[in-house]
């Protein structure tokens, strides 16, 4: 198969086409990302100059170049989105851009060139937030998005969908929790408070620490991506969560204790504006129809990250 993958560069595209190249040696990618900020060759620094890899940079936006590209293609995986919640309140203007009609025009070329099959990743977030002990999102939970970063992937997610119905475009969705793992960018929750207290710097925590997120390893959700490409029903959406709720103030906790740290590194700072409470995912229906559930606990998958940033020192210390 030859697939394109968009946002390649970034944490959660990068390291699905480590998994894909892996367990699909025969296979090819072209990895289009416009580099901006979160994107990061280094990521795939080891798959340079292979003949079943190529790198493109390129704007999703950029009709011209995303029509030739998906030319001969069997696959598209859409990773590529501006996604950090704190930039799209200063200014969503590129998650408007990128998320919404960047997603669009791939839409437009998939349809064009003979109705490829696309892959398209979201997020819990366009769900909104739950209340503590209200059960979690499915894929029937109406969306709600609550941020401009939220609205923008829910955007996208009603065009995917409109193209499965309108044109009979061959599409899937996932909805996924909270990643973490190795070659995620360190202004995130996981990477920013390993890498402050490798170089020695408290970890900002927000409010009282009480949010709850669903946290899940980049690899099984990478794994689950591949089970819908292969075993999901078009037009159908799948949510992939960790089962694995946890207070950020728990997920400090754990952190702090893997690196030998103690409590008075955190720094408690004024709260994000609109900060949902809490995020839960229920994968009943990817667990029932394609035998998908996560497979790394959180304590080893934790422990793990932590090792990486420790032995990769260079990889973060150029992008803080």
């Amino acid at each position: 198969m030859k697939l394109l993958v968009t946002g390649g560069a970034g944490f959660i595209g990068s390291n699905f086409i480590h998994y894909w190249l892996k367990n699909y040696p025969e296979d090819r990618i072209i990895n289009l990302d416009a580099l901006t900020y979160a994107g990061n060759l280094d990521n795939l620094k080891d798959l340079e100059g292979q003949a079943n890899y190529e790198f493109v940079k390129g704007d999703i936006c950029d009709a011209v170049l995303v029509n030739d590209l998906v030319k001969g293609v069997d696959l598209i995986v859409n990773f590529a989105a501006e996604s950090h919640v704190d930039r799209s309140i200063k200014n969503s203007t590129d998650f408007i851009k990128t998320n919404v009609e960047g997603t669009r025009v791939l839409l437009e070329a998939a349809k064009n060139n003979g109705n490829v099959r696309f892959h398209h990743i979201s997020t819990d977030e366009v769900f909104g937030a739950l209340e503590f002990g209200a059960l979690p999102f499915n894929e029937k939970t109406p969306y709600d998005p609550r941020s401009p970063y939220s609205a923008s992937k829910a955007a996208s997610d009603h065009l995917v969908r409109a193209y499965y119905h309108t044109y009979k475009l061959p599409i899937t969705i996932s909805n996924c929790s909270n990643n973490y793992g190795p070659y995620q960018y360190p202004e995130k929750l996981i990477p920013l408070f390993i890498t402050n207290l490798m170089a020695g710097k408290p970890v900002p925590v927000y409010g009282a620490g009480a949010n709850i997120r669903d946290w899940i390893h980049v690899d099984d959700h990478n794994r689950g991506v591949d089970m819908i490409i292969k075993k999901g029903r078009i037009g159908e959406t799948y949510c992939l969560g960790g089962h694995n709720e946890k207070t950020n103030l728990e997920i400090t906790g754990l952190i702090l204790s893997l690196m030998g740290k103690g409590r008075e590194m955190i720094e408690y700072v004024p709260d994000r504006l609109g900060h949902d409470l809490r995020y839960a995912i229920d994968f009943s229906k990817a667990k029932k129809e394609l035998g998908w559930e996560p497979l790394l606990s959180f304590a080893d998958g934790l422990r793990a990250t932590v090792d990486w940033y420790k032995v990769n020192v260079a990889w973060w210390q150029k992008l803080k």
